[in-house]
């Protein structure tokens, strides 16, 4: 089930660097609403995994944008980012999950 293996992973660390660094990434929590309200990175948009197949494409029009796939211990988002890969996304990053996210939560 899960591929983080196989997907593009970058640290937390150079993600926080980046996403400080460029406004223009698209940081995707992948988590349900639910535990996305209970804490989530700032500037995050909460997209469920259940939804990313019907909702990727209005959320995420640009394939070459950078994005930044969170969830809560990088398993659904390992499978987030092999899946916007699969239809075309080139710039798409693993960047694990908020529960080892050492930057600060919001709620």
């Amino acid at each position: 089930m899960f591929n983080f293996f196989q997907s593009n992973h970058l640290s937390q660390d150079k993600a926080y660097e980046q996403l400080q660094n460029d406004s223009s990434i698209k940081l995707i929590d992948v988590r349900t609403k639910e535990e996305y309200r209970e804490g989530h990175v700032k500037g995050s948009v909460n997209i469920p995994l259940d939804t990313l197949p019907n909702r990727f494409q209005s959320a995420l029009p640009k394939k070459d944008q950078t994005i930044f796939v969170i969830c809560l211990s990088g398993g659904r988002a390992s499978d987030a980012t092999a899946y916007l890969k699969r239809v075309g996304y080139t710039n798409v990053y693993n960047i694990g999950g908020v529960g080892s996210w050492k930057y600060g939560l919001v709620k």
